[in-house]
């Protein structure tokens, strides 16, 4: 006897919560406090902080499995790609912190990896995508690892100017050098091979985009494929002028800033629109 079809709504709105979700977003908080703590000079809290997030990223990714038991994948709508924003923003920070310390950082990703989990799971799951095939959900997948590799470097690079600003102020006591972060050249070579990493991704995630929209007949004047040009043109110039005129440092941090605002500003507009319809 063949069982009854899933609809496709069932699909696309969401499950309930799992457990793994509940014990990840309690974490990512703890990991946040504990973050700013750790920033502050106090190591034990540091080491604590770096455990949470652990624990939070593992929980996290149980959560992600049990949805996809459940049929409900990462790619299926831009509210469920969030939820897997998120978990990469959180494991490139950790992987990054694997090499330096960065309490600040976290102090910075944990909190935002909270806000991204959350409006995930938690706001209404509104329409189901119209028209998503197999080329729209490869064109998901791939916008959000390029965004998520932009994440971590705009952490990056966010830090970095903080701790510039701090040492031409000559505020050495200030949080960002008490917490005994990365130097500014680390930080900005970081960064740097990060967006390195992530441009090709979204670049093949634009071009696949490009290649859905006009097989669905769709038009292009939404406001965010400019501001998704936006992004692109971004990074693109800062590695073109990072090997032409040999951009780096505050210069780099903006820029990376600026393509990452713009890229958290399309993903808003999606989410907005499908919880409110339209």
């Amino acid at each position: 006897m063949t069982p009854p079809a899933v609809p496709a709504a069932a699909r696309v709105l969401s499950v309930a919560p799992s457990p793994a979700f509940w014990i990840a977003l309690v974490l990512y908080l703890a990991a946040a406090l504990a973050f700013v703590l750790g920033a502050a000079g106090r190591t034990r809290w540091s080491r604590a902080a770096h455990v949470l997030m652990t624990i939070a990223f593992v929980a996290h990714g149980i959560d992600i499995g049990w949805r996809g038991v459940d049929h409900v994948h990462p790619a299926e709508s831009v509210r469920e790609a969030l939820g897997l924003l998120a978990w990469l923003l959180a494991g490139g920070y950790l992987a990054a912190a694997s090499r330096y310390r960065l309490e600040l950082a976290g102090a910075v990703v944990a909190p935002v990896a909270l806000g991204l989990l959350a409006a995930a799971r938690l706001t209404p799951a509104g329409n189901e995508p119209a028209g998503l095939t197999t080329l729209g959900r490869i064109h998901i997948m791939l916008a959000i690892v390029g965004v998520s590799v932009f994440a971590v470097a705009s952490a990056l690079a966010a830090i970095y100017l903080i701790e510039e600003r701090s040492f031409k102020a000559k505020k050495l006591d200030s949080i960002a050098w008490r917490s005994g972060g990365a130097p500014l050249e680390a930080l900005d070579k970081l960064a740097n091979r990060l967006v390195v990493v992530g441009f090709p991704i979204f670049t093949l995630a634009m071009v696949l985009g490009v290649v859905w929209v006009s097989d669905r007949g769709g038009s292009f004047d939404r406001p965010e494929y400019g501001l998704a040009l936006v992004t692109w043109t971004s990074f693109a110039t800062l590695l073109a002028t990072r090997v032409a005129y040999g951009w780096r440092g505050r210069r780099a941090a903006r820029l990376t800033l600026i393509g990452f605002g713009a890229a958290l500003t399309v993903l808003a507009i999606y989410l907005v629109r499908r919880v409110v319809g339209g």
